[in-house]
């Protein structure tokens, strides 16, 4: 802790935490913390809040250890506070938090002298905020920094108001009885971050539905294209609510790495309240939208939901088991696709996506693994560790030539007869197949794929040759 200062002309900065200090919410993050480690626990917490919210955060504050070092703090905001005490000013952290996850996080700033907070019998918010710092300071005897409408207690008591990333509404309401307004960042626009949080850019590993469609020929049935642009929709609307609930769960993990702490929820951009309701329409959506498919796509879809939310919850902290779900859901996209145009999935397709996906899944777990190399969270949240990075490379790139071989033993098989009237110029695929994998492979040990490779390759322009390459020989084939 800072000491306080014998004297200072400027009085007491009383700063809030949630909202204000950090772009989260505490006791939101302190919930699904508990829901992802102790879910049975979960259950009490309609009898914790009967006991009252002072009372339930000091319950959570006991159970759970809210990592105060990755929370996303408001730099502005710090950078004030910093220079504030800097030049010997009392700052004190004034929250409706449990004291013990305050003085927590003053502890690891640093920067504050004193700490009020909810101490499990009084709920430190709105009026009793207000009248603690009355009593603490006098009436205008604090300047406080808050960002909410519950804070107007607290300002209509406070020497000067400061507003952090506040909405504009709320700026001028306190313009009305306040003479002295500072605001400090811009409020949260969640509209601009909402594509991003949705992942919308994901959208094109679903364009997978459409591989048995192509694969049969049915190039010139429009109702079958239409039921394909179904799925593709259901699923992308699905797997955006699944990215939801994978962030909310693993906020610390995502903050901790180099690329994923600046997805909207982990960096604070889009607040976690959105998330939960928004995850639900979304998936509720695909489903309404899977309702013009035969029940059989419903299933699959649902199977797609169930294993991904396993993959989010346990299997992503499981070496090996994760990649080989994520290779499965790849081909579950393929096979629903063949459900919601009726089009029978030859076992060699779904044979070779296993092993090519498979390859795929483990480069991108290299990738990450190869970008987070002499960081000691590597990997936060999943099984591997910087000496895992030779085998996984090796287990990738067999993966892929062992998709190559598939591919090449179904050129031989009568379904391929029946579907091309010069099938042996597709024997000119395998060296491009050949070709891709290793590149790809390649680039990753260069350090230029640093993301999930299916999105590399949809910028990568030697993939598009190859591409282009593929489907000239597929036509001619024909």
């Amino acid at each position: 802790m800072v000491p306080t200062p014998a004297a200072h002309p400027e009085p007491p900065l009383c700063v809030d935490l949630d909202g204000t200090l950090v772009r989260t919410d505490t006791l939101l993050e302190s919930l699904l913390i508990l829901l992802k480690s102790r879910p049975w626990l979960f259950f009490l917490l309609p009898i914790w809040l009967l006991q009252g919210r002072a009372a339930t955060k000091r319950r959570l504050a006991e159970l759970v250890d809210l990592p105060v070092d990755t929370l996303p703090y408001h730099q502005d905001l710090l950078r004030l506070l910093r220079d504030e005490g800097g030049r010997g000013r009392t700052l004190v952290l004034a929250t409706g938090a449990d004291e013990r996850l305050a003085q927590r996080v003053a502890k690891h700033l640093g920067c504050f002298s004193e700490v009020l907070a909810s101490d499990g019998r009084a709920n430190l918010t709105g009026r009793r905020k207000a009248q603690a710092l009355v009593a603490r300071f006098g009436s205008n005897g604090f300047d406080y920094a808050g960002n909410d409408r519950r804070d107007l207690p607290v300002w209509r008591h406070a020497r000067r108001a400061l507003l952090v990333a506040a909405p504009a509404r709320l700026v001028r309401r306190v313009r009305r009885f306040h003479p002295q307004v500072q605001v400090v960042g811009v409020p949260l626009q969640a509209y601009r971050v909402l594509p991003r949080a949705l992942r919308v850019y994901q959208w094109l590993k679903n364009l997978l539905v459409l591989v048995p469609l192509v694969a049969a020929h049915h190039f010139r049935e429009l109702a079958l294209w239409g039921q394909a642009g179904l799925a593709f929709l259901s699923f992308s609307l699905v797997a955006s609510g699944i990215y939801l609930i994978n962030d909310l769960l693993d906020l610390e993990a995502d903050r901790r790495h180099h690329q994923k702490r600046f997805r909207p929820l982990a960096a604070g951009e889009l607040p976690l309240t959105y998330a939960p309701p928004l995850a639900l329409v979304l998936l509720g959506g695909g489903f309404l939208t899977a309702g013009g498919l035969p029940w059989a796509f419903s299933g699959l879809l649902g199977l797609y939901v169930i294993l991904s939310l396993l993959y989010s919850l346990y299997v992503k902290r499981l070496a090996l088991m994760d990649v080989c779900l994520l290779a499965l859901l790849y081909t579950i996209r393929i096979f629903a696709g063949g459900e919601a145009t009726r089009i029978v999935i030859s076992y060699w397709l779904l044979t070779f996506s296993l092993f090519f996906f498979l390859s795929l899944a483990f480069l991108k777990r290299w990738a990450e693994l190869q970008s987070q190399a002499g960081n000691p969270h590597a990997l936060p949240g999943r099984g591997y560790s910087a000496v895992d990075l030779e085998a996984v490379a090796a287990m990738g790139t067999a993966s892929g030539y062992i998709a190559v071989l598939v591919f090449a033993l179904y050129i031989n098989s009568t379904t391929v007869a029946a579907l091309y009237r010069h099938p042996h110029l597709l024997w000119l695929i395998i060296p491009l197949l050949l070709y891709w994998v290793s590149r790809l492979w390649l680039l990753a040990r260069r350090g230029e794929v640093q993301e999930d490779p299916i999105l590399f390759a949809l910028k990568d322009r030697g993939s598009y040759a190859v591409a282009a390459l593929f489907g000239g020989i597929f036509l001619l084939a024909r």
